[in-house]
């Protein structure tokens, strides 16, 4: 993934991903190694729901795949790693990128949400 392959909805989304402290450690730990979801737990000091619910983040918005694999012992795994991405943000480079934003901002979900109260 390159900045070039995402409209600004697409990259919007990735960058609220890659906001979150969790998601961080999270890519950088399988940046490092493909891993599976107990383990990552035990690694990362998160509780495996919480990590859920990050590594589901994740894997919708393209930074993560995952591969459900059966172990030795007939265990049902899923590993995930990360998938190579590229994000060089410039002023210049992110101008054709915002001309295709279609999502509402914050502020206008806000002001519609008090505006149907």
């Amino acid at each position: 993934m390159n900045l070039s392959d995402l409209n600004g909805d697409e990259l919007t989304k990735v960058l609220a991903a890659l906001s979150n402290p969790h998601r961080l450690r999270v890519v950088a730990a399988v940046a490092k190694e493909r891993n599976y979801v107990s383990r990552l737990a035990r690694d990362l000091g998160i509780s495996r729901a919480l990590l859920q619910v990050h590594l589901r983040k994740l894997e919708s918005v393209g930074l993560v795949s995952s591969t459900l694999e059966v172990s030795a012992d007939g265990k049902a795994m899923k590993y995930y790693e990360v998938v190579p991405f590229a994000l060089h943000l410039t002023p210049s480079n992110i101008i054709p990128v915002a001309e295709t934003i279609s999502i509402a901002t914050d502020e206008k979900e806000a002001g519609q949400a008090q505006g149907e109260r």
